[in-house]
């Protein structure tokens, strides 16, 4: 096997790509996978337009066989992705000041039924059912650009309760089970904790499309997370004071509350554009506590169910289109919520950036190991191509993340 490395130039102090490579993926056993890897990561780096294997294989060796090669290492060869992003993490944080974990979802249109996990699903971003693969991302994000540290793939019941598509696909028995997007946040939270011992961090989600965003809240907060989520309008709540204790507690939607409660102080930016300067005057941030209602067969009068803070911009005209957040972060100033907001517009503008320039839709395999071994290669890919420049930063944790203060 020939690779040729690429004539991409490299600044002077740029961490080499080959010692990124190595850092990130030499763990891997074989001397051969430890290339296919580093050729991977160039390929994506170097390649202009659709990141195919055959294109990425054609930019970065001469050999006839090598697509058939790469795509045997990201498709069939049997590593384990866990390690490498376990690395990319460590190599991540010393070169950033993080802020938050964020959440980012990916649709990815596929032809036939034979990719993993495709099934037929409402895509909000184009208005319409599509057939697909469903991806969950869990992201670092700075003060400048999130960086994808962890995914999930969301796999139908025809995936999981079929023996001969789950062989085919090479499912694991750990992502067999119910497993819905929530679920998969959650866990992804918790690996991300696993896997480094950074500081907590404010999670911010958006779940203003999915109906299981009573459950994520329920969740992050039991797991003892700080988190901005953005619910559906329609979410049922209850208002915020001391339940009543006579059963009169009606739910209502969030929105509604929120529109009906108090003004939050003034926010300079939009939500979700930390810094840009708006038209007219400071925007009003309403405000309500709320709380959850209890799920259906579950023990009443034993707790009181935690309050929360629901917020949303007042945009005369416009509220229709502006999202409703819950935070368990009651104590925090609008400025402070607004930023943490902010960072979830980032993730929506890093993940076009990975479907646009970094091939996260090319995927060509069908197996549950390929699709994993593609997005870490991916993720590993814009991390470099972001961060490859950036000196370790030590001096650069003077300023320390956003302090969380819980609510008592």
């Amino acid at each position: 096997m020939a690779v040729h490395h690429s004539t991409r130039p490299f600044t002077p102090g740029t961490a080499s790509l080959v010692s990124f490579a190595e850092e990130v993926f030499g763990y891997l056993p074989r001397a051969d996978q430890r290339r296919w890897a580093h050729a991977y990561l160039e390929g994506l780096l170097t390649t202009p337009g659709k990141k195919t294997v055959r294109r990425l294989a054609a930019a970065v060796s001469a050999s006839p066989t090598a697509s058939q090669s790469l795509h045997q290492f990201v498709n069939a060869s049997p590593w384990d992705w866990g390690p490498a992003l376990r690395s990319l993490a460590h190599w991540t944080l010393r070169r950033t000041v993080p802020r938050a974990w964020t959440i980012g979802t990916v649709v990815v249109p596929k032809r036939g039924e034979s990719s993993v996990g495709v099934h037929r699903r409402f895509d909000p971003a184009s208005g319409r059912t599509v057939n697909c693969q469903f991806g969950v991302g869990i992201f670092l994000s700075t003060d400048t650009e999130p960086v994808p540290l962890g995914w999930r793939i969301l796999l139908p019941s025809r995936w999981t309760d079929d023996d001969t598509l789950r062989e085919r696909a090479r499912i694991p028995e750990s992502s067999v089970g119910d497993r819905p997007a929530s679920a998969q946040v959650l866990d992804l939270v918790h690996t991300l904790h696993s896997r480094t011992a950074a500081t907590p961090l404010p999670v911010v989600a958006d779940m203003s499309s999915c109906t299981e965003a009573a459950s994520l809240i329920r969740g992050l907060d039991r797991a003892g997370c700080d988190f901005v989520v953005a619910v559906p309008p329609a979410l049922a709540v209850l208002p915020g004071g001391r339940p009543r204790g006579d059963g009169q507690d009606a739910p209502v939607p969030v929105r509604r509350l929120v529109y009906q409660g108090d003004g939050f102080g003034e926010v300079p930016a939009p939500l979700g554009a930390p810094g840009a300067a708006p038209a007219g005057q400071p925007r009003r941030l309403l405000n309500a506590l709320v709380r959850l209602p209890e799920r259906p067969g579950a023990r009443t009068g034993t707790t009181t169910p935690p309050a929360y803070r629901a917020f949303a911009r007042r945009v005369p005209g416009r509220q229709a289109d502006e999202p409703v957040w819950v935070t368990n972060l009651t104590r925090h100033s609008a400025e402070e919520l607004v930023a943490l907001t902010g960072h979830h517009a980032r993730t929506t503008g890093a993940l076009r950036t990975l479907e646009d320039d970094f091939g996260l839709r090319d995927f060509e395999g069908r197996s549950f190991p390929g699709w994993h071994h593609h997005m870490t290669l991916v993720s590993a890919a814009f991390a470099y191509s972001r961060l490859a420049d950036a000196a370790t930063a030590t001096a650069a944790r003077v300023d320390r993340p956003l302090a969380v203060v819980r609510s008592a």
